[in-house]
């Protein structure tokens, strides 16, 4: 069963300038092992992050350095959750993530279904 769809769309550029302009941004958008990415990897994470807040319902409760998107060679992004983010999957009883992210010509995306 589907319990959630969200999908999200960043300028990498616009992200990046933002992160510029507020340092402390970064270590508020991403965990320890996404932050040192390139520009266009941290732009498609925070989609990806977006993403996954909408999926959820987007309740303002949530942490987004509660989610890290990892790569796998070889196959799709995984998604791992802890505190908030978590709380809230469980809530509505999300059991599994489909994530797909991209990137390309400046424009990050992200695409992820929740399903319990």
């Amino acid at each position: 069963m589907i319990v959630g769809v969200g999908i999200d769309v960043v300028d990498v550029e616009r992200f990046m300038a933002t992160l510029e302009r507020t340092p402390r941004l970064r270590e508020k958008l991403f965990t320890e092992v996404e932050r040192d990415l390139p520009a266009s990897s941290l732009a498609a994470r925070f989609a990806a992050k977006e993403a996954i807040a909408k999926a959820l319902g987007a309740p303002g409760t949530m942490h987004w350095h509660d989610a890290t998107v990892h790569r796998v060679v070889g196959g799709p992004p995984q998604v791992e959750l802890r505190g908030t983010v978590q709380a809230r999957a469980d809530e509505l009883g999300v059991k599994h993530w489909h994530l797909s992210i991209s990137h390309d010509a400046g424009i990050a995306s992200a695409m992820v279904v929740a399903e319990g």
